[in-house]
């Protein structure tokens, strides 16, 4: 499962799908808008992205995790609109017979999301506001 969404994101119903009997483990990264950045406060985040291909790019990230790992089911939900200080921006849970490979894949999909998917995020300070580049 792969969404865009500027609905807030429901972890249960992605626990729920996530889970199976053949599942030892299962991780969730969940990232959450924090209300400082290097000190400066955050009032809100904007995100923006390129829809089709952010999903295809995380397609692409989720088919990779899945030769590196044997994955029994995943899930990668990230939000675009405003959000505010709490809410949570991203979802990424992977299903996985042993923790290592669960925690290994989890990890590498978000890295690679933030690295490499057509999605951006302004940060809105009290003082003013700055796009992240989040693609070095």
């Amino acid at each position: 499962m792969i969404a865009l969404t500027t609905d807030p994101i429901d972890v249960a119903s992605a626990l729920k799908y996530l889970h199976t009997d053949q599942a030892g483990a299962i991780d969730l990264f969940l990232g959450i808008v924090r209300n400082s950045t290097q000190s400066r406060p955050v009032d809100r985040l904007e995100y923006e992205a390129y829809d089709r291909m952010a999903i295809g790019e995380m397609r692409k990230i989720a088919d990779e995790a899945n030769r590196r790992w044997p994955l029994l089911r995943y899930t990668i939900i990230h939000r675009t609109g405003t959000l505010l200080i709490g809410e949570m921006a991203v979802l990424i849970g992977v299903a996985t017979a042993h923790r290592a490979d669960a925690f290994d894949a989890c990890r590498y999909i978000i890295d690679t999301i933030k690295q490499t998917v057509p999605i951006w995020k302004k940060e809105i300070f009290t003082d003013g506001e700055m796009w992240v580049n989040a693609h070095p």
